[in-house]
């Protein structure tokens, strides 16, 4: 059940990873260790439909430590982690991460990771709300407040 959850969303992941980290191979390196921690936990504690948005939560949190700690992870091999190798999924755009990044970089963190997360990583704010344990009300304005502030940024700049 675990290993299913993780095949069906492991390019999603590596993605999901990248588009924070911005370096594709400390992403998947990130995805390994998240993968590493959810195999490890008490699968009774999680709701039998949140398995995914659980694995998702580890990988979120991994990246921020990994901007908070300062520290790279330690690069795996596939032999170390008994992990399916990723380097043929979807490669995301590493110059158009960059570039979307950089819009949101003038918003409050808050906004831009609900922006960068309903937008760029296609979730919805019920995932959303599930993932940051917020309300999904309140993500909703988030949103709503981060596009009114990009749409006043690109008008000004007319």
């Amino acid at each position: 059940m675990l290993g299913e959850v993780i095949e069906a969303n492991l390019n999603y992941l590596v993605r999901f990873a990248t588009i924070r980290i911005g370096n594709k191979a400390d992403a998947e390196d990130i995805v390994h260790e998240a993968i590493k921690k959810f195999l490890e936990v008490d699968i009774s504690k999680i709701k039998q439909n949140s398995f995914k948005m659980y694995l998702f939560r580890i990988v979120y949190n991994l990246c921020k430590d990994y901007f908070l700690t300062g520290q790279n992870v330690r690069h795996l091999t596939d032999a170390d982690t008994g992990i399916p190798d990723t380097s043929g999924y979807d490669n995301p755009d590493i110059e158009e991460i960059e570039r979307l990044n950089g819009l949101l970089d003038n918003l409050p963190e808050r906004e831009a990771e609900v922006i960068r997360m309903n937008v760029m990583d296609e979730l919805s704010f019920v995932e959303i709300s599930q993932i940051l344990s917020t309300p999904a009300s309140t993500l909703k304005s988030r949103f709503k407040s981060g596009m009114d502030k990009l749409r006043n940024q690109y008008l000004r700049k007319q």
